[in-house]
């Protein structure tokens, strides 16, 4: 099961660290939505969502700010003893001498973050989503072409990443080489690099490249849409490739279908001028226009023409 920690949490967002759990290192948290604890402040705990991250914002703060020294220490104690993840106090408001007694007796974690409650939400849910999305790792080369994000999958040896090398010298953009992390986010496949190989490339015969350094900051991307794959193979002389590309092929990734070329790869075929025409007419038939299609219906206009014609005379 997908989880992220506190550690990501404060890393990702720039959450300050007011109170630091005994168990700060070990939290893992799962919850997708974020909790502002308005009606528990007031004592109101039916069915409430504990394991998720509880955002104190202007409303929830005013509130307390209003009651008693006491009255806010209890309704605090009752907040912090359902084991929460991490109390959040957003908007720069100030952190309760009341909340971090409270804290430490119920060992919960307290960030504070000067940002306005909406926009960190937002922040949240944007990090959340991608944090537990469903993910997966695909053995390729991800590069954006023409805007198009192409997967360069293939046997090892069958020249991804010299295909990649040529791309990217062209104008290409490289998010990631060797292995790819692709995450489901709503219906789209988001795909990054791993951070510790994230910007470099294996040659065969050169060795490791940093592409950021060697091609510039332009030649590089931190992630992509997955929207094309382009499967290099050995050319196979029994093997019936797609001459006419009436219907497209797929490959299934995290329950999204991709569709799929398979590039036949031998020596004086210039593998990536095939692969920037084929990611060219993927951009043509999402626009709506198959150029295969318009030839069929060319053939078939001329052949009822034809037709025509003859009975005619």
């Amino acid at each position: 099961m997908s989880y992220y920690t506190l550690m990501d949490l404060k890393a990702e967002l720039n959450f300050n660290l007011v109170y630091q759990a005994k168990r700060y290192f070990t939290v893992s948290i799962t919850e997708p939505e974020v909790n502002r604890p308005g009606l528990q402040l007031a004592g109101y705990f039916r069915k409430f969502k504990n394991k998720r991250l509880q955002m104190i914002g202007n409303q929830e703060w005013y509130y307390l700010s209003e009651m008693e020294p006491a009255k806010r220490r209890e309704s605090l104690d009752k907040l912090f003893e359902q084991d929460v993840p991490a109390i959040i106090f957003a908007a720069g408001n100030e952190v309760f001498k009341e909340a971090l007694e409270s804290a430490e007796k119920y060992d919960i974690t307290i960030f504070k973050i000067d940002k306005k409650t909406n926009i960190v939400l937002e922040e949240l849910k944007n990090f959340i989503d991608e944090a537990l999305a469903p993910t997966t790792r695909i053995h390729g080369v991800l590069l954006d072409v023409y805007g198009v994000g192409v997967i360069l999958t293939g046997d090892s040896g069958v020249g991804k990443s010299e295909t990649a090398l040529d791309l990217i010298a062209k104008g290409s953009k490289l998010i990631s080489d060797d292995s790819v992390i692709i995450k489901k986010m709503d219906d789209r496949l988001i795909g990054t690099s791993p951070e510790i190989t994230k910007h470099f490339m294996e040659v065969r015969g050169v060795g490791i490249i940093d592409i950021q350094r060697f091609f510039g900051v332009g030649s590089v991307m931190e992630k992509r849409e997955v929207e094309m794959i382009a499967h290099l193979e050995l050319w196979d002389d029994e093997k019936e490739y797609v001459r006419l590309g009436l219907e497209d092929t797929y490959q299934e990734i995290l329950g999204v279908d991709v569709v799929k070329y398979t590039i036949p790869v031998k020596p004086g075929r210039h593998t990536a001028m095939i692969i920037e025409v084929a990611t060219n007419n993927f951009k043509q038939k999402q626009l709506g226009y198959n150029p295969a299609v318009a030839l069929n219906e060319r053939i078939m206009s001329s052949i009822r023409k034809r037709k025509e014609n003859q009975r005619r005379d």
